[in-house]
Order: C-alpha cells, then structure tokens, then sequence
C-alpha cells in the first residue's frame, strides 16, 4: 500500500480535465501553474517562463507588480526572480518613490532578450548580405519584402468577413506566430498594436526598409491608416502601431 501510494506521488496522476499533483510535505498544496500563451522563450517553460515574458512586455516591474500580473504569490515572484538574476537573464536597477525604502525593478538583461526568436539572423544577414553583393541592395529588399506580401495575402483571405477588431486581433496572432509577442487592443474606430519582440531585429537594423513595409503591410490586410508611435529600432520597448479603421463604405466610395 505504502509502494503503491508513492508511485500515485512520484508520478503526475491525471483524469479528465483535471490534473491532480499531490505536494511534498511542508510546501502548498497549490502547484504554480503557468499563464503562458505561447511567448515564452524556447527552453524557459513554466511560471519562470511566464516570468521572462512579462518583463518582455512591460520591461520595468517590480516583485510586487510581476506577482500581480502574472497571479503568483509574492514569494514565488521573488524567487523566481533571484532565479533568473543569478543565472544572468534578468537585472534589477533601484527605483525611488518618495518616502520609504527604494523599489527594485526588474528588466531582462542582454542574455535575457537573446532568448526570444530571432529567425536565424545571422544565417540571413549572410545570405542577404551575399544578394546585395551580387543583385544590388533594391533586389535583395525586394525579397524581403516578398515575406510581407505573402502573409498580407493569407491574412486578407482569413479575415475578409471579419468587423476591424476582430480583423487586428487576428493579425497580432499572427505576427506572435511569426516571433514578434504582438498583442492588439481595438473598438470600432481605433485599434492598437504592440511588437513587444523583433523577430528579425539583426535584419531590420541592417534594412530598415523592413519597417515601412510592414507598416505598409498593416495598413494593407487592416485597411486601416496605421501610424507607428513606439519603435524598437529607436531605443523603444516596443513596435507600436495605432490604427484608425476606415468607415464602413468608404472604401467602396473611393473606388467610384
């Protein structure tokens, strides 16, 4: 009986809908569950994981603000954090807020970014660089921009049928699919988008025509006017896009 119950224990025991992990002596009995939606960075699976994203996303919090968001308790956040400091993916810098002891607020560290995609840049950057040699800089952004035109043509089959919200909350998953951690925000009118990753970040430094393309690209599969307000290439945290939807029929009055 004794054996039986430490192999239920040892081994994560599992019925429908229901994973059940019963806890070492002395610990909660609640296990951390990750809140991941599919942007944590190969290899950092788990609530660590969850943990490295968010401060993708929001870049400054403290222990305190990351718990709150990604609903650890305090403690887990801060040994998380310890975690990933000691192992150089995170650092912290002092934040003072008047009275009363500073703040530590953590942000991901240079290891910490190269984690997220990258899409092979160097592998890219080579070969382009190769192009350029022979074709000339035009033919080599040209193919580049191909890359656009191909998902804009996708996307504009998918979302045809779709009001505009639901249009750019298909695109930001797209684009997370591609690497970039985008999130979207919309009502009727006016959307946002948020790139809190560049996939191809090496690429677009070297061609930063890649940027104008893909606002182009936007602007294409959302008809919508887009303007970036946040750009990464800048020093920014994040690529930001407002959008202004145009109104229904518009479109048809134009092509009169």
């Amino acid at each position: 009986m004794k054996m039986w119950f430490v192999s239920i224990w040892w081994h994560e025991l599992t019925i429908p809908t229901i994973s059940l992990t019963i806890a070492l002596m002395g610990t909660s009995s609640l296990t951390e569950t990750s809140r991941s939606n599919g942007c944590s960075p190969p290899g950092q699976p788990g609530p660590r994981g969850d943990v490295l994203a968010e401060l993708k996303r929001t870049q400054r919090l403290t222990a305190r603000q990351l718990a709150a968001a990604l609903g650890m308790s305090l403690n887990a956040a801060r040994r998380h954090l310890r975690e990933l400091e000691t192992e150089g993916l995170i650092q912290h810098e002092r934040q003072h807020r008047g009275v009363g002891a500073p703040a530590f607020a953590y942000r991901l560290s240079p290891a910490g970014e190269a984690l997220f995609p990258r899409r092979y840049e160097a592998t890219l950057l080579e070969l382009l660089d190769r192009w350029v040699g022979r074709e000339g800089r035009e033919a080599a952004v040209a193919a580049l921009e191909e890359h656009f035109g191909a998902l804009a043509a996708k996307l504009a089959a998918e979302t045809n049928e779709m009001v505009p919200a639901a249009r750019l909350q298909s695109v930001a998953r797209a684009m997370t699919a591609e690497g970039y951690m985008a999130e979207a925000k919309a009502d009727v009118s006016f959307g946002t988008l948020i790139e809190h990753n560049c996939a191809i970040q090496a690429v677009a430094q070297r061609f930063p025509e890649l940027c104008a393309a893909e606002a182009r690209f936007l602007e294409e599969v959302l008809g919508a006017s887009v303007e970036r307000r946040g750009h990464i290439l800048a020093g920014c945290g994040a690529c930001e896009y407002h959008v202004r939807f145009d109104p229904p029929g518009r479109a048809a009055e134009e092509s009169v």
